[in-house]
């Protein structure tokens, strides 16, 4: 899947995008798709052990391992006690096709507990202790600035949910340069309710922010969309002598698997000069019809996830906690509910990840691939050196392309650029 590509020992560089320090673990990936020692866990077990009844309706045998898992879960827990609890729910609704319901009320409890402050402070310590979204931030930020190097006017439209976080180290970096600061155009495409309720507070901030590095700036918000699908040049105000970048971060996954060809053929019609997809690396579409194997693929990506988590926090974190129950609905939405049951069809209840060589193929039918440069690159190692051992950074194989982020030699998160 990857070559190992990291050599961090020289010492940290200012550059475009980053400044940082830490230290370096080589990748090399287990094989057996599944994470290191996960085999010996109870849990995983266990999990495995329902999924399978649940396929083969035995009720008998469901029962008595969803009794016993929710004898030894809990969300305040060790690892294995997280994941048994998470695990249980979706399991659980799949056993009483109760998921959909499950999951509109985990996602309308999350809504009303959702403030701007309280996500803002979340995502700050994520990004302080975990490279975990910095990574895709720093990569795709310097191929938007080297592939709308010299031009006046940058319109950059971001499809993604996180808050804006990515923008103000690029603002910083456009106001540094050499030449007469170019005037950027951001526009934000809001694909979830729970992000839709806190941007009047992102835009006076990043409409400050710009002022403050001297960058003329415009920030403009795209609501209401059923569909990513649905997006014109008109409707997002791209002006002819603009130039453009699409900015993808955990957006594709949203997208019903039957329209995501649709969708990119959308962002080919904007025009762009550069478009960068950022995904977590995991499968749950290739076996989204077959519930076991789905399973396993979710658990092994979700076991990684929470054991990152684990090692980063403190153990009495409240984000830690948050994180971990933001999952619980993602869990529910992939394992417990049939993609076809939502008449709407709402991208953004859709959690459907692929691997990056399975975005490669789809992304390859409307652009060509751009390689990451050297600067690039070494941004992204500098920044790994701010973070404990165990984070690397690996170059696809030849016929894939990208770059990945890998933490304790796995692929967890996937960067790519691409060119009409």
């Amino acid at each position: 899947m990857y070559n190992n590509n990291n050599n961090l020992h020289h010492q940290p560089q200012t550059s475009h995008t980053s400044i940082s320090r830490s230290s370096d673990y080589s990748a090399g990936g287990s094989g057996d798709g599944e994470p290191s020692g996960a085999g010996n866990k109870w849990a995983s077990r266990l999990l495995k052990e329902c999924a399978r009844a649940i396929s083969d309706k035995d009720s008998s045998k469901i029962h008595h391992l969803l009794w016993m898992l929710n004898e030894l879960s809990s969300p305040y827990g060790d690892c294995d006690q997280k994941l048994a609890s998470y695990f249980l729910q979706a399991l659980f609704c799949k056993a009483t096709e109760s998921g959909l319901r499950c999951f509109k009320t985990l996602t309308s409890v999350a809504e009303k507990s959702h403030s701007f402050d309280s996500a803002r402070k979340l995502i700050l310590k994520f990004q302080e202790v975990s490279p975990w979204t910095t990574f895709g931030h720093v990569a795709a930020n310097g191929a938007i600035l080297e592939a709308l190097d010299g031009e006046r006017k940058l319109h950059i439209i971001d499809i993604s949910n996180t808050l804006c976080t990515q923008w103000p180290t690029l603002l910083e970096a456009l106001a540094t340069r050499n030449d007469d600061t170019p005037h950027l155009k951001l526009t934000v495409v809001v694909t979830a309710n729970i992000v839709r309720s806190v941007m009047k507070e992102i835009s006076q901030r990043m409409e400050k922010f710009a002022r403050l590095m001297g960058v003329p700036f415009e920030f403009n918000v795209i609501t209401g969309l059923n569909n990513i699908g649905e997006l014109t040049k008109e409707a997002l105000g791209v002006l002819e002598d603009e130039a453009v970048a699409v900015n993808c971060i955990g957006a594709l996954r949203r997208v019903p698997v039957k329209e995501r060809a649709t969708v990119i053929r959308t962002f080919r019609s904007l025009g762009p000069k550069l478009v960068t997809v950022v995904e977590e690396e995991a499968d749950f579409t290739s076996t989204r019809y077959e519930f076991v194997k789905c399973f396993e693929e979710c658990l092994r990506f979700y076991t990684l996830y929470f054991e990152m988590l684990e090692e980063c926090f403190a153990a009495t974190s409240n984000e830690k906690l948050t994180l971990e129950r933001e999952c619980s609905r993602s869990i529910v939405r992939v394992l417990a509910c049939d993609d076809d049951q939502d008449n709407n069809n709402n991208e953004g209840e859709c959690e459907r990840r692929e691997r990056g060589k399975q975005w490669s193929k789809r992304l390859n039918e409307s652009f060509s691939p751009v390689g990451f440069s050297d600067d690039v690159a070494d941004d992204v190692k500098a920044l790994l050196k701010r973070y404990k051992a165990g984070w690397a950074v690996a170059q696809p194989h030849q016929n894939e392309t990208g770059l990945y982020l890998i933490w304790k030699e796995e692929p967890v998160v996937w960067v790519s650029a691409w060119k009409p």
